[in-house]
């Protein structure tokens, strides 16, 4: 692959069949991939850490801590774009292009001119909808009841019929929200950066994707959130190694679901 300004209009991807075998195999060379080079992805995962921790302490001052889960439900929304530079990293490892600092960053820094800032916009239009709509389930269940201070006490807000409820249906909304986000971005992002292509049509390819390959991009959805879930658990640490291997991976996942004959 050429620099992303001199990228030739590219041809339609064939989606490929693949198993779980082939997603955990994916997940494998994006362990070795960090293996390979710790520094980009531990550079890359530092944003998402510090945001993580400003996000929280902000919640913690403002008594609403419990705004974190939500916030956390929506991160599916903003990773992939902001995983391009691990993208990067696994595309060179690939084809043995130099590991360069600045040619790295500054191919992130290029993709401001292609199609990445109109699906940037329909991410954080996704995020803010997300947190809107959680903020209306908050208000259906939990609104019209005296609240105690989910913080200190959050048995009796939360442990009781409403607040069950809330939880639950919560957590439905948040999941077929957050599965539409992976289905448009789990192939679409990295063919972006691989090819020259408008991000309608890569979301649409990378939809496809995962209703062709439903049952293993499933299980591969399911393993990136226990992995989430666990890397943010450590005041969002574990997010240093995690984020970098889910990256890494997902571009061995695109490469193994599209096949292009150019």
């Amino acid at each position: 692959m050429s620099d992303a300004t001199t990228l030739e209009a590219s041809s339609p991807p064939s989606i490929q069949s693949i198993s779980i075998s082939d997603v955990l195999s994916a997940f494998k060379s994006g362990f070795q991939d960090f293996k390979a080079a710790p520094a980009f992805g531990l550079f890359f995962a530092l944003f998402f850490v510090l945001g993580g921790i400003v996000l929280f302490l902000e919640f913690k001052v403002m008594d609403q801590s419990y705004w974190i889960i939500p916030v956390a439900f929506g991160f599916p929304f903003l990773a992939p774009f902001l995983a391009v530079g691990l993208y990067e990293v696994s595309r060179r490892l690939e084809t043995g292009a130099p590991l360069d600092w600045a040619q790295i960053l500054g191919v992130v820094f290029n993709q401001k001119d292609r199609q990445f800032p109109s699906i940037a916009m329909v991410l954080i239009m996704g995020f803010l909808f997300w947190i809107f709509v959680a903020h209306i389930v908050f208000m259906l269940f939990m609104g019209l009841q005296p609240m105690t201070n989910i913080t200190s006490n959050w048995q009796d807000a939360l442990l009781n019929t409403n607040g069950i409820t809330m939880l639950a249906v919560g957590t439905v909304v948040g999941g077929i929200m957050a599965f539409v986000a992976f289905a448009l971005t789990v192939s679409s992002l990295p063919m972006l950066l691989d090819r020259e292509m408008d991000f309608i049509s890569a979301m649409i390819y990378s939809f496809q994707s995962v209703v062709q390959n439903f049952v293993p991009m499933v299980f591969w959805g399911a393993l990136v959130t226990v992995l989430m879930v666990l890397a943010m658990v450590p005041l969002f640490f574990g997010l240093f190694i995690v984020l970098p291997v889910l990256g890494h991976a997902t571009w061995h996942l695109y490469k193994k679901v599209m096949s292009f004959e150019d």
